[in-house]
């Protein structure tokens, strides 16, 4: 399909080196004042983005996807197409983001989640060899208290 529509970058917006905006396909592809688009971004087809906004280097933001307002999107962020990014929302480096995220605050990982839950996930990973050994050894106890128990039944 012929890629027949604009792209529509407003007043104050910085463009790095090696960025692509991408054509919307019908309609326009928007970038709104004093965004922050760094080095080596790809913005798909149908994207908004709403003012004030950074986005930076190698990150993509794909095609019909909505960023808010004063939005930060770190380093090597992928979204995907047609979702919603709201207003005042931080996401990490690193991060994929596939689905909405409506409320303002700071989103990390992949899948993305907010960064309290993110913490403490990281925390239970941490422990989970030491959770690991502590069932072996649970489980060794049972094993013994078994034989123990079969043998002084008569």
């Amino acid at each position: 399909m012929p890629q027949i529509g604009n792209v529509i970058i407003e007043d104050f917006v910085e463009v790095g080196a090696n960025s692509c905006i991408d054509r919307a396909a019908l309609g326009n592809t928007i970038v709104k004042a004093h965004t922050k688009i760094d080095n080596l971004v790809q913005i798909g087809h149908n994207v908004e983005i709403g003012l004030n906004t950074a986005i930076s280097a190698q990150s993509g933001v794909s095609g019909s996807t909505k960023v808010g307002n004063d939005v930060i999107i770190a380093g090597q962020v992928g979204l995907v197409d047609h979702i919603e990014i709201g207003d005042g929302v931080i996401i990490g480096a690193q991060s994929g983001v596939s689905r909405n995220i409506k409320d303002r605050g700071i989103y990390v990982g992949t899948p993305v989640k907010p960064i309290n839950l993110y913490k403490r996930l990281e925390v239970h990973i941490r422990n989970l060899e030491s959770l690991n050994n502590t069932v072996k050894e649970l489980q060794k106890e049972i094993d013994t208290l078994k034989k123990q128990l079969e043998s002084s039944t008569p």
